[in-house]
Formats: structure tokens, sequence, C-alpha cells
């Protein structure tokens, strides 16, 4: 929390942040279909101000990692497992973890980036995953930031849909072939968010990551 802090106060941002505001409802103004605005009615929830102010754009970022989601009755036996069970929301660091067996359930960027961590630290890491997933690199060709690249306007507006899937998984299997590492997916590049990381297909060719599919059941 200092960190963000310490940046948002270096960046003069404060000024633009409202804390302990809650946001009562957001309508759209009667001219809505001229002027594209919206009311937004929120209250002061220190002194107790409801104030309705007029916006051009509303964003709504209520983070959708800001709880975890812990689905326990997806893996039957879970309660009799006698092993420590974590969320991902939860971990901090590779110590508790080190020179044990440790399956990692669910191929987001936070099952990979813990992954590819503790396979440096614990006696063996398994990754489970249902439908695998494709994996991308943080520096495209030339050393540039993959969004450089990917978010360039010739390829959004101007290259064809089946064109640019074809070429992506060219390129994405150029890195490493997917179906052999067991990680190619059914669906196409963009058909769920994919996974960002660097390190994952190295530490599964050394052996100390191993893709695993869906978990049936737990045992004690």
């Amino acid at each position: 929390i200092k960190y963000f802090r310490l940046y948002a106060e270096n960046f003069g941002l404060l000024k633009y942040i409202r804390f302990r505001h809650h946001v009562d409802h957001v309508r759209q103004r009667e001219d809505f279909g001229q002027s594209g605005q919206w009311d937004f009615t929120y209250t002061d929830e220190e002194k107790g101000v409801t104030t309705t102010e007029v916006f051009d754009a509303v964003m709504v970022c209520t983070g959708h990692h800001v709880y975890p989601h812990y689905p326990r009755d997806s893996f039957p036996g879970i309660d009799d497992f006698q092993g420590k069970t974590l969320h991902s929301h939860d971990y901090k660091d590779h110590v508790d973890f080190v020179n044990k067996r440790v399956v990692i359930i669910g191929i987001g960027n936070s099952g990979g980036d813990i992954a590819v961590e503790l396979s440096r630290h614990a006696k063996q890491v398994y990754l489970s995953t249902r439908r695998g997933s494709w994996v991308f690199n943080r520096v495209s060709r030339g050393g540039l930031p993959l969004d450089v690249t990917a978010t360039r306007r010739i390829l959004q507006y101007c290259v064809p849909s089946s064109l640019k899937e074809m070429v992506v998984r060219f390129e994405l299997n150029q890195r490493f072939d997917h179906a052999m590492y067991g990680l190619r997916p059914k669906h196409n590049f963009l058909g769920q968010h994919p996974m960002v990381n660097d390190d994952l297909p190295n530490r599964i060719v050394t052996g100390s990551l191993i893709i695993k599919h869906n978990i049936k059941r737990f045992t004690k």
C-alpha cells in the first residue's frame, strides 16, 4: 500500500482520487443519445453528503480478482486431503514449499507465475490444466514489448481474423511446440485469456515442472 501511495503522490494522482466515497447509482442522462453523458451520484461516507455530477464517460473497474474464487465443490475429496491447500490470492513466497511436492491447479497467469517460482525450490511441481493455454512471451521480435507490436493498427484493423489466428499460432509454436509440451488448447489464441510467461517452457523442459490434466479427485 505504501508503494501505491508514494507512486500516486509522485505523479500527482491523489487529487483525482476520492477515498471512502460510496457510489449510489450511475444513470444515463435524458439526452444521452446526443451527449453520451452520465449522471453519477455518490456519497461521502465521512461527511454523509450525497452529490451528483455529470461525466462524459464511466469505467467500472471493481476488479474481478479482488475476491478469490475457490471452487472446492469441483474437486471431490478435497476436504479429506491432509496436505496444505492455498489459493493463489494468499500466496506470498516459496518458503513453505521448499523440497515439497506441489500441484498448481489452473493455468492462469497467477498459476503460471507461482508454478515457475516454486519449480526452483520445491522437490517437484505439477501444473494441472483442463484445457491448456497459449503462452505468450513478454518480448516480441526485435526486442520490443509484446503489447507494442500486437496492438499496431494495421494488425487490428487491416488483417483478417483468420490470417491473424494462423500467424499467431505459427509464431507461438516457433517458440515451443504447445502440443509437445502438453499445452495446446482447442480454443483460438484470444478465445480465452492467454498466459504471459517467459520461463514456463524452460521449466517444463528441465523436468522441474510437469504438466498434468485436470484433477479427478483428492485422497488422504
